[in-house]
């Protein structure tokens, strides 16, 4: 399998988890911190903001995930690589939020 799969493998994963916090805190009706914040990332956004980035987030992993689907044969690398992606993103995403829930931000 050529490398760039791993790689689209590890953004679905990547988008999968990003648009969780930000699907379930605007569906909550919670203002919540997102890319179209003022500042960017820091302030917060409207839940109905929140629920169109975060559903747009769930779309686009699924849609990668959907077009370059793990192999099936015996190797888990590419289930690595999803796993890899979500895990990194949400240990990124959990030390930004916290950082700004605390006001260091």
């Amino acid at each position: 399998m050529h490398w760039y799969f791993y790689l689209l493998e590890f953004l679905s994963g990547a988008f999968l988890a990003n648009g969780v916090p930000h699907f379930v805190q605007g569906i909550s009706g919670n203002p919540f911190q997102s890319p179209f914040a003022k500042p960017p990332g820091v302030g917060e956004s409207s839940p109905v903001s929140n629920v169109l980035w975060g559903f747009g987030n769930l779309v686009a992993g699924a849609l990668l995930l959907h077009a370059f689907w793990p192999r099936s044969d015996g190797s888990t690398a590419g289930w690595i690589a999803v796993g890899l992606g979500a895990l990194l993103i949400a240990v990124q995403l959990s030390l930004h939020f916290g950082a700004v829930r605390a006001g260091r931000l």
